[in-house]
Parts: C-alpha cells; sequence; structure tokens
C-alpha cells in the first residue's frame, strides 16, 4: 500500500483543475462567438484535417428522474418524459447546422452520450438519436460508442437494446454500495442490480463495462469503503473511475443538501484512495492515471502501456486529439486550436437554435504558448513524464529556457519525493501519483497569476 506522509498532505492538499483540458474551462470567454466556432468549423472543412483525421462526438442529455446529492453536472430534474422529445428536435436543429458548416458524412470514430442520464430516454428516443447521428455522420467501422448508465433505470432488455443500436460501452454509475452512504446522496441502488445488470452486459458480450465510484461521500468510511472496493473487485468490471468527491456548495446548489459534518476529512480520503489503489492493484487492474484503472486486456490498459493514452473531456480515453463536437446544453467541443461550449441553461439553448444560430455562448481560441503548455500538461497526465526533447522539437523552443521558472517551482516537487528531474525530462513518482495535479498545475500560466483557486476541487 502506497503512504502519503501527513506533511505530503498538508502540504499539496489544495484546490487545483483536473486538466481535462488546458487551458481548463473556467477560462473560457463570452468574447468567442458562435461566428469563431463557425471560422474553426471552417477551417477544419477547406484543411487537411477534414480527408485525414475523423470526428469525435460528445451528446448531453440533461434529464434525470431524481436528484443526486453530490452532482456537479448540469442537469434537469424532471420525471415528465416528454421533454425529452422536444429536446431531440433541437438537437436535429444543432446536428443540421453542423453539417451545413462541414458537410455530410464526416467520419466519426467516437461517439459518447453523457448527462445528466442519457438512458432517460426511451429505447425509441435513443433509436431516434442514433439515426439522426448517422444520417449526418458516417461512423467508422470499429468506432467506440459509449453511453452513461443509471443502473436503477436500465435492465436486461434495455442494455441488448443499446447494445443492437450499435453501443458497445456502457459506464455505470454506482459511486459507493453502503446503504447509509446511498441515503446521505439520495441515491438508493441496491447492490443486487448492479451485479445482475453486470452478468447481462456480459452475456450481451459489450466490448467494456465501466463502474464509477466516489470517495470522499459523507458516511463514507475506510471500513465501510473497503466493503464496497471488495464488491467491486468481485464485479470486476473492465474499467474504473474513482474520483475524489468535490464539495462545492457554493458553486453547486444540490450539495447544500449534504451534511458537511457527515464528510471524511482529507487525511481519511487519502486512506480510502490508498485502499483503492492496493485493493484494484492487488486484483490484476493497471492504474491508467488518476482517476482511471482497467484490466490489463482493456484497450485502456493497452494503451497505457503502448504510450497511447489521452485525456480530454470525459477524462482518460484511447482515442488520438481528434476534433470534438459536442452537442446539447452546455456541452464542450474542441475545434483545431479552439475550445467552445454551449450555452448552459435550456432557454438560452433553444433561443440560439431558433434563430438559427449555432448555441455557442464562450469560448477560447488557444494561443501557441497554451498549446505547448497543453502539451507539457497532458503528457505528465497521461505518461507522467515530460521528455524534453520532444516538446523541444514539436514546439521549436528551449525547454530550459522557455519554463524555466516552472523547473525551479519543481525542484520543491522533487525534494518533496514527487518527481524526478534530470537531464532528460521530469518523471512523476509512485507517490507524485497522488497530487499528479500539483504537478501539472506547476505549467498552469493562467493558475500562477489567479489566486482565486478556491472555486476548483481539493486534489485529494
Amino acid at each position: 500500500m502506497i503512504t502519503v506522509s501527513p506533511d505530503l498532505l498538508r502540504r499539496f492538499d489544495i484546490p487545483g483543475p483536473r486538466y481535462t483540458s488546458y487551458p481548463t474551462a473556467d477560462r473560457f470567454v463570452e468574447a468567442f462567438t458562435a461566428a469563431d466556432y463557425e471560422q474553426a468549423l471552417a477551417q477544419r472543412r477547406t484543411g487537411p484535417a477534414a480527408l485525414a483525421l475523423p470526428l469525435s462526438l460528445y451528446v448531453h442529455i440533461p434529464f434525470c428522474e431524481s436528484l443526486c446529492y453530490y452532482c456537479a453536472c448540469n442537469k434537469i430534474i424532471t420525471k415528465q418524459h416528454s421533454r425529452a422529445a422536444a429536446y431531440l428536435r433541437y438537437l436535429q436543429r444543432e446536428v443540421d447546422l453542423h453539417v451545413a458548416q462541414l458537410g455530410p458524412g464526416q467520419t466519426v470514430s467516437q461517439l459518447h452520450l453523457g448527462g445528466g442520464t442519457p438512458t432517460f430516454l426511451s429505447d425509441d428516443e435513443l433509436k431516434e438519436l442514433m439515426t439522426m447521428l448517422q444520417r449526418s455522420f458516417e461512423l467508422a467501422p470499429g468506432s467506440e460508442c459509449s453511453i452513461e448508465i443509471d443502473p436503477r433505470m436500465v435492465d436486461g432488455v434495455r442494455l441488448a437494446a443499446l447494445a443492437e443500436l450499435g453501443f458497445n460501452r456502457i459506464s455505470l454509475g454506482v459511486q459507493d454500495f453502503d446503504p447509509e452512504v446511498q441515503k446521505a446522496v439520495h441515491r438508493i441502488q441496491p447492490a443486487d442490480r448492479v451485479f445482475r445488470l453486470m452478468e447481462q452486459a456480459r452475456a450481451i458480450g459489450f466490448d467494456s463495462v465501466n463502474v464509477d465510484l466516489i470517495y470522499g461521500l459523507p458516511r463514507q468510511t475506510p471500513e465501510s469503503f473497503a466493503r464496497t472496493l471488495a464488491q467491486v473487485q468481485q464485479l470486476r468490471p473492465d474499467r474504473i473511475a474513482l474520483y475524489a468527491y468535490a464539495h462545492l456548495p457554493e458553486r453547486f446548489k444540490p450539495q447544500r443538501r449534504i451534511v458537511s459534518a457527515e464528510l471524511p476529512g482529507a487525511a481519511v480520503k487519502v486512506v480510502m484512495l490508498s485502499q483503492s489503489l492496493s485493493a484494484f492493484l492487488s486484483a490484476g487492474y493497471t492504474y491508467v492515471g488518476m482517476d482511471h484503472f482497467a484490466l490489463p486486456n482493456d484497450a485502456l490498459a493497452v494503451a497505457k502501456r503502448q504510450g497511447r493514452l489521452h485525456r480530454n473531456f470525459q477524462g482518460y480515453n484511447t482515442q488520438p486529439d481528434y476534433d470534438l463536437i459536442g452537442l446539447g446544453i452546455s456541452a464542450i467541443g474542441c475545434i483545431g486550436a479552439t475550445y467552445s461550449q454551449n450555452a448552459k441553461t435550456m432557454g438560452e439553448y433553444c433561443d440560439h437554435l431558433d434563430q438559427g444560430r449555432l448555441p455557442v455562448a464562450r469560448g477560447l481560441a488557444l494561443s501557441r504558448d497554451d498549446l505547448a503548455r497543453q502539451a507539457v500538461i497532458m503528457a505528465l497526465m497521461c505518461q507522467g513524464q515530460v521528455l524534453f526533447e520532444s516538446i523541444e522539437l514539436a514546439w521549436l523552443l528551449d525547454f530550459r529556457r522557455y519554463f524555466a521558472t516552472e523547473l525551479e517551482q519543481l525542484r520543491k516537487l522533487a525534494e518533496a519525493g514527487l518527481v524526478l528531474l534530470d537531464e532528460a525530462g521530469i518523471q512523476v513518482t509512485a507517490s507524485g501519483w497522488f497530487f499528479v495535479r500539483a504537478v501539472a498545475m506547476v505549467f498552469d500560466r493562467y493558475l500562477q497569476a489567479d489566486r482565486d483557486r478556491a472555486k476548483f476541487s481539493r486534489i485529494i
């Protein structure tokens, strides 16, 4: 079991970004408009990427039937399933506007449905959505098609329907099996239902099944979480996503219903994280990165071994940094050297589309400095190392000179045992993985100039 000293915990358990992108989404500006996004799409259409590189698609389905108190996602709580039909009509308008910019038949190699709860849609509505996407884009053979699933809303029949629609990867939201923790976060979900779904998913033959867990939830203890870990080991999913709960009630209203006094402290969270590492590594899982574990034959673990791991707004993945189109409210896209985000409310999203405009509310055009730092941060987050020469050749800079200030800051992390520095590059140590976000933060130019870090979750 990897241990972290109390001194390291005190020094480096600080607020910081998760780096699903760099620059991070909080740096997006409203000065970036739909016109800027259309220009990026036009450049893709006329540039070499249109022929050589496929697209990734993300579709945000915001609806949930009930509220989970820990949730920080953009969602709409409703039991009125009729709202989904109207939303699909607006998604069709957004897809049509993209096709008008890019041309029909753009190849897609990765599709992900997130939320909210994508399985809030009925089977017929999901079929309508997939037909819409397949009519407008060309899904490449062997494409990764994944969907997030609420086990409370899905049975074996629905799993079979999802497979028939083309989904080959599913993610089950578990979070914690302990009944007391489930009560505290308003998500009652019997373990036997999840086990039955896993058995049915294996029988159907999905390429990969992921399970989401969260540590740091109210009423969790090392003892209770150990029981959850044992059940997950028995469940044996292909992938495990293990997230630290970020308690930010000032930003996320549902979290105000959580009793702060019932939250485990930072030291206890470190114990639970260490327990998780020990449990999953001893069970034969590969530690892919900050949040993710995978069985050795899973595509994510293979990509880790081969140095092909990537990270985007869905976390770690196997796909190269293809252009990403985000569809639906609050969805984030990445086209060329730009980020864009759709309007965050249903009213604003629909207003844009009613006026025949793409619903972009903000975004960012990346500078050369942004792109160079992005390469360094993603190398740290994905490979746990940065080779100076690779950055120098890609960005035509002298690493030691360009990042002189950052390297000086890293020496403090090296003295703490989090990184190793030599003439060739930077290597994150085994204990440094607990604080890899702190290592990446050194290269975040925006964060170094910003004293207001309380808006981010804490590293542990």
